[in-house]
């Protein structure tokens, strides 16, 4: 017999587990459990999400899928369609690619379900792939009961690209109790000229290796000055070959906002997004961002903020630019890192994504669902 409706059951799922689609994940369940749901999540074990996730009372069940598609994807489904029957929700909402090719063709439109892209698949892709991928998108969406995008521009690209959907547009949002301007700074190391911080996984996506082309240019207009690359991932040692002994590689960091409070600026120069999280993170602490104008860029900075902090993507000139007049300009940063707080506050608070997203389940499964009032 299937749960009883008047409280609701949701099955996550996602692959990635770590990054942004994680943090996001992460917040969306303790959100959710606060508000009175039975929340299941079902993800690989590897990463920090699922002990994230069991930390908040949280039921994990295990799926083993890889990142990318690949030769194990029948097995991948074949499970994770076991782990919806012994599950048994009332909705599924699975979380980026990986996991939305999975769950939509496990599930099939027979649970209601919800597919949030996190950036476009297509996107990250060229060629065949690249028209693989968007010929499934295009598909898959008739299995999805809506399709959430965190940007206006994330739902235009998608409608641009063909993909026949019901959308809803709920903005990405960060828990500015945690992410604020007062509290400890990493201990950046020796030095004392000014400090830019990447905080991103260390892939073509996030685009650092645009950033190493620009910094040469940066550290001659700005002597001194300092980068450090706050993340892991599959183009770290190829990012490490050759960068000066101005660039510090820390690796992940458990909690990212010791880094933001120790920046002068922080940078994301991605080739592609559907909203970053991480400069509202920073703006939320109070530091201006450089961003490039890919999906989301836009709509996650103040309406002041674009001639300053937006950079077309994969120029490195532009990007030396930016950061190279943010670096020698104080008061500036000062104006652009306090307007950033207050934007965050009034149109990216953690508690106004997590209400929305409950909003979509309402609207889909027809249950009265509490307001979520505590996040942490």
């Amino acid at each position: 017999m299937r749960n009883s409706p008047c409280v609701p059951h949701i099955l996550h799922v996602t692959q990635p587990v770590e990054g942004g689609v994680a943090r996001v994940v992460t917040d969306l369940v303790a959100a959710q459990l606060a508000a009175g749901l039975r929340v299941t999540v079902a993800c690989p074990q590897d990463g920090m999400l699922s002990d994230a996730l069991r930390a908040q009372g949280c039921t994990v069940l295990r799926w083993d899928a890889t990142r990318s598609p690949g030769r194990r994807l029948p097995g991948e489904v074949r499970q994770l369609a076991r782990i919806a029957r012994d599950v048994q929700p009332h909705l599924v909402h699975a979380h980026s690619a990986k996991a939305g090719l999975a769950a939509r063709l496990a599930v099939r439109g027979r649970i209601p379900t919800v597919f949030q892209p996190h950036a476009w698949s297509f996107e990250a892709a060229d060629g065949v792939v690249a028209r693989l991928a968007l010929g499934w998108e295009r598909l898959g969406a008739r299995w999805a009961t809506r399709i959430v995008c965190v940007s206006e521009a994330e739902r235009r690209t998608g409608e641009r690209c063909g993909i026949n959907a019901l959308w809803r547009v709920v903005p990405n949002g960060v828990d500015t109790l945690r992410f604020r301007p007062e509290g400890p700074e990493e201990n950046h190391g020796s030095g004392t000229g000014p400090l830019v911080v990447c905080v991103g996984r260390l892939c073509r996506q996030k685009g650092q290796d645009v950033l190493l082309s620009a910094w040469p240019e940066v550290e001659r207009q700005v002597p001194g000055a300092r980068l450090a690359l706050v993340g892991d991932g599959p183009d770290a040692e190829r990012l490490r070959s050759g960068a000066p002994d101005s660039v510090r590689f820390t690796g992940a960091a458990p909690d990212a906002a010791p880094w933001y409070r120790a920046a002068d600026v922080m940078v994301l120069p991605s080739r592609w997004e559907g909203m970053a999280l991480a400069p509202l993170e920073a703006m939320a602490c109070a530091r201006p961002v450089v961003v490039t104008d890919v999906d989301g860029a836009r709509e996650s900075l103040p309406p002041e903020h674009p001639p300053y902090c937006l950079v077309p993507p994969e120029d490195s000139d532009a990007l030396a630019r930016a950061l190279s007049a943010l670096l020698r300009d104080e008061q500036l940063r000062a104006a652009l890192g306090a307007q950033g707080r207050r934007h965050v506050l009034a149109a990216h608070d953690l508690r106004h994504a997590a209400d929305a997203v409950i909003d979509v389940y309402r609207e889909l499964l027809g249950v009265v669902v509490a307001p979520v009032v505590v996040l942490n």
